[in-house]
């Protein structure tokens, strides 16, 4: 089957490259022939040939929309061979709709731009809705499709879930430290929970006093927002116990979940955006750390509660992530058990699965 694949930039910088490097080679594992047509902003050196021509959706370039219909032809040529024509990231959705013809079409949903039919004025959401409407769209949690079905009635969605690497994780062994480790990655962002959980971290320290939050991941994309949660940090005295790492490499990645007693992820609904799995809540499970997420987003896809670690109420997170947090940091072998159970979860989450799912989705709509 010859697949036509419209991604981010590819990169693992963020969950839309990650996601659609993982599917590239699921799917060329699968044997199918891809065409794929990236953002422009692809630097990454790969083992496969594709086509920068898109508009740059990390960070986002101004006019996408206009941007994406001037390159309606240049785009139908590359694809004109192509039986099936699968977006991985839903900005360039009206760019689909465009020059699918006959052709089946597929959209993986994320999570918040699901919401672009509802956030955008009129008529760029009649467009985006339009164009959702047209489309499968594979959604990459449960609640992600309770979202699009809110949003979309009249789309087909299934859900396939995001899947780890669990090979890339499984040399990660705990280290003892000298003090009790917190880690959190995603950025500092709204969405993620960076407030609640500075804030839980200066509760945690009454019956812990040397335990250290560790935040890794861009500063760069809610400025206002980390200037608000240094301002908390100072307020209330956590110079020494919360630590903004801003971006770091892949092996400092691994390094620090092999230090870490807690990954927490305590993922607030905020506004249109929310979490649509927690690809990041995953990969910490596959290091063999219990983890700490919220219920009422895609988390509840990632996390079995009470089993690789535990689900907090987004309504009462103020009382519940301090709790949390004590209780996998004070009983270290629930917390073991708990990082074990989770690395097998992860490992039962492969991208092969993810690519047999796709395809077979994929040949239900081949006529």
């Amino acid at each position: 089957m010859q697949i036509g694949l419209l991604t981010s930039d590819l990169s693992y910088k963020h969950g839309w490259g990650t996601y659609s490097l993982s599917l590239i080679k699921a799917l060329q594992d699968q044997d199918h022939n891809l065409t794929i047509l990236a953002a422009r902003n692809s630097t990454s050196a790969n083992n496969f040939s594709y086509h920068p021509i898109l508009p740059s959706v990390v960070p986002q370039e101004s006019h996408t929309l206009i941007k994406l219909c001037l390159s309606q032809k240049k785009v139908a040529d590359l694809l004109k061979h192509c039986d099936v024509i699968h977006t991985t990231v839903e900005i360039y959705a009206p760019l689909v709709a465009l020059i699918a013809k006959s052709r089946p079409t597929f959209m993986t949903a994320h999570g918040s731009y699901i919401n672009l039919p509802k956030i955008r004025r009129f008529p760029i959401n009649r467009i985006y809705q339009y164009a959702y409407e047209q489309t499968n769209i594979i959604c990459v949690s449960k609640y992600t499709q309770k979202i699009a079905r809110q949003i979309v009635p009249k789309a087909d969605t299934t859900v396939v879930l995001n899947a780890v690497n669990a090979e890339h994780f499984a040399e990660v062994t705990h280290q003892n430290t000298d003090y009790p480790i917190i880690v959190t990655t995603g950025g500092v962002k709204g969405r993620k929970g960076t407030l609640e959980l500075v804030r839980a971290v200066a509760i945690v320290r009454k019956t812990l006093p040397d335990v250290r939050l560790y935040v890794l991941g861009s500063l760069q994309s809610e400025p206002g927002y980390v200037e608000k949660i240094r301002a908390v940090i100072n307020a209330l005295e956590l110079q020494n116990a919360v630590h903004l790492l801003g971006f770091v490499s892949d092996a400092e990645m691994l390094e620090w979940y092999s230090k870490a007693d807690v990954f927490a992820l305590p993922s607030i609904n905020a506004g249109w955006k929310f979490e649509g799995f927690g690809l990041a809540t995953m990969e910490a499970s596959a290091s063999g750390v219990p983890v700490i997420g919220t219920r009422d987003c895609g988390a509840e896809d990632a996390i079995e509660h009470g089993k690789t670690g535990l689900l907090i109420s987004q309504e009462n997170i103020a009382e519940e992530l301090p709790e949390a947090l004590l209780k996998l940091l004070t009983q270290k072998e629930l917390a073991r058990k708990m990082g074990e159970a989770g690395r097998r979860k992860a490992q039962s989450y492969t991208w092969d699965d993810v690519g047999k799912q796709v395809t077979k989705l994929y040949k239900s709509q081949v006529t």
